[in-house]
């Protein structure tokens, strides 16, 4: 329905006429007469006020279908770090009537990306504090555990850190999927985080079995589970011969530095990370490895190179994704993170 029409609509459902939703808006009646008969369009700025005064949201103005306000919800946090509240309870209202209809598989997706979306910003808020708390009494315990949770931090002990609670859930996800390649993958992932070898072996030949194995994966996670029996040989040997094998393959490189950045062999992960990248022929291409490069230069203390890197990545969010300042808030951070990291060089 067009925006003209559908103004008419409401305004004869709540009992209006063009004089009086006029005279709310604070604009001629003439105005309001030359929307509904399609003439002129509001401005973008009266439409808050227009859906205030007929109880409805923007979307509703303009009759959306239940797809492009999935698309909408989803757009919208893409591009913000923080959703108004009036915002995330429209968002979660309209999921919610959702999760019963035929869209219900995207909007549980959805329901659960907007409530991390809020739980991620409210975390960098905590985490922000907590670190001004801990600089000013740095020998005081209290808040660390805010960083270990917020913060993204490490935890000594090891009932808090393991991942048993996730290894039980993909474990039960695998079982009802059995044939879900993900699944088994995301098992597997949890498993060799706590070193559990034994178990990840047993599972890696479920994997390798399924039609959608990949067999680049196959032979990285039994590197990795080498690795996890504190066998570096073993592991090293099969990432150098799985390179010597497919050495202008961008996924073997990738996962290779991968590998080789989880051992702190940098100079070998930069230089697979770099190979990755040139040897991928997708456009866009994704900016995993200049993200792995840029985080190594910045744990090595070169910041120049750092700054360098997150500047490729910027140019990478714009000139191949056409993306903005406006449009998405990874770009934002991006140039955010390349000046505190020029500042530091």
């Amino acid at each position: 329905m067009e925006l003209g029409k559908k103004i008419k609509q409401l305004r004869f459902k709540a009992g209006l006429t063009q004089e009086q939703l006029a005279g709310r808006l604070g604009i001629g009646p003439q105005s309001v007469s030359k929307w509904e008969n399609a003439v002129a369009m509001p401005d973008i700025t009266s439409l808050p006020l227009l859906a205030e005064i007929f109880g409805v949201t923007i979307d509703d103005l303009f009759d959306l279908t239940a797809e492009q306000r999935l698309n909408r919800i989803e757009n919208r946090m893409d591009a913000e770090d923080e959703l108004p509240a009036d915002v995330f309870r429209e968002f979660e209202d309209f999921l919610k009537s959702e999760l019963t209809g035929g869209s219900k598989a995207r909007a549980t997706e959805l329901m659960a990306y907007l409530h991390w979306h809020r739980m991620n910003s409210e975390a960098q808020k905590a985490a922000k504090f907590a670190k001004e708390a801990v600089a000013a009494a740095p020998d005081e315990k209290g808040v660390r555990w805010v960083l270990y949770k917020a913060g993204n931090h490490a935890c000594w002990d090891w009932n808090m850190s393991n991942h048993s609670k996730a290894v039980d859930f993909c474990r039960e996800v695998v079982r009802a999927n059995p044939k879900s390649a993900l699944s088994h993958m995301y098992l597997l992932d949890n498993l060799i985080a706590d070193r559990r070898a034994d178990e990840a072996e047993q599972w890696l030949s479920r994997y390798a079995a399924l039609e959608g194995a990949d067999p680049v994966m196959v032979k990285v996670y039994r590197a990795h589970i080498a690795l996890a029996r504190f066998d570096e040989k073993t592991a090293d040997g099969i990432i150098e011969k799985m390179l010597a094998e497919q050495p202008e393959n961008d996924a073997v490189l990738f996962e290779a530095a991968q590998y080789y950045a989880s051992k702190c062999d940098y100079d070998k992960a930069i230089d697979c990370y770099e190979r990755a990248f040139a040897a991928d022929e997708r456009r866009p291409r994704f900016q995993d490895a200049l993200m792995g490069i840029a985080d190594i230069y910045e744990i090595r203390g070169d910041y120049a190179n750092a700054a360098k890197t997150v500047g490729r990545i910027v140019d990478l969010l714009e000139n191949e994704w056409g993306l903005s300042e406006e449009t998405d808030s990874g770009v934002t951070a991006a140039k955010d993170r390349m000046a505190e990291l020029q500042k530091k060089a």
